[in-house]
């Protein structure tokens, strides 16, 4: 798994590998139609970059979930392996 420090990751990529939306299409499409946040700013761009620390909030799927990224991931694995990239911040 990669380390969250200065190292980044695309927001959608990130979105995916952490099961949040099951396509990078979908998560692309959510965070251009305005449905993400970062760090508590709107952010439309799917090409963000999202380090370790950076917080994420997800209106998606009929509820908002706030998220701590604890690691960027390095592919899109089971759902055991994606809870480990972030923490639950609501609750």
């Amino acid at each position: 798994m990669s380390e969250g420090g200065a190292a980044g990751i695309r927001l959608d990529r990130w979105l995916h590998h952490a099961r949040l939306f099951r396509t990078r299409t979908l998560a692309a499409d959510a965070i251009s139609a305005g449905g993400i946040r970062l760090n508590g700013n709107p952010c439309r761009k799917p090409a963000q970059n999202v380090r370790g620390g950076d917080t994420v909030t997800v209106s998606a799927h009929g509820r908002v979930r706030v998220l701590r990224v604890v690691d960027l991931g390095e592919r899109r694995g089971p759902a055991t392996e994606a809870a480990t990239l972030y923490d639950e911040l609501t609750h």
